[in-house]
């Protein structure tokens, strides 16, 4: 596995949402729903139904492996701490979940954990209006910055989130 990982921080009060809120706007004409998982219901079912979300995305992650177990997703996903179900933005194509953005809020930071969308709902825009839609949970929490990790070979996801205004984290 790489040790050379992207790291990218949005700074929220210079985030221009006016830039990105076409994107959004665009999916709603297209007749998907944002919502979040706070809005919709954090249920059992639909617990089970982001991780098999989540599974099927990250498959096209460079290197990353076989996913976790729902166990072990449930440990690291909704038992941890900075777990918020008004960070998990999903997108809906009636009641199908075509995509999903899970932001984390640690104490002096969001983490955009994971932006997925199935294959047949790619390159429309639905990763930039989920996030987009997301920095309203981000607002609410207060915090200063968002920062994200990818693995190099992950160009389009690293592209997106340059689109929002993602620059190169200070280490």
């Amino acid at each position: 596995m790489t040790d050379h990982w992207v790291r990218l921080e949005l700074d929220v009060a210079a985030f221009d949402e006016e830039r990105c809120a076409p994107y959004v706007r665009t999916c709603q004409a297209a007749g998907l729903r944002l919502t979040t998982l706070a809005e919709l219901g954090d249920t059992p079912e639909h617990r089970r139904a982001l991780y098999e979300l989540n599974k099927e995305c990250s498959a096209d992650i460079p290197e990353r492996g076989e996913f976790f177990s729902y166990e072990e997703f449930v440990r690291r996903r909704f038992d941890d701490p900075s777990y918020d179900p008004r960070g998990v933005v999903l997108a809906l194509d009636g009641e199908a979940w075509v995509g999903m953005a899970a932001t984390s809020r640690h104490s002096t930071f969001a983490m955009n954990e994971m932006t997925g969308v199935r294959a047949a709902y790619r390159g429309r825009g639905v990763s930039l209006a989920m996030k987009t839609y997301g920095m309203a949970f981000v607002r609410e929490c207060g915090l200063p910055t968002v920062r994200t990790i990818h693995h190099p070979a992950n160009a389009s996801a690293i592209a997106m989130n340059r689109r929002m205004g993602f620059v190169d984290a200070v280490t």
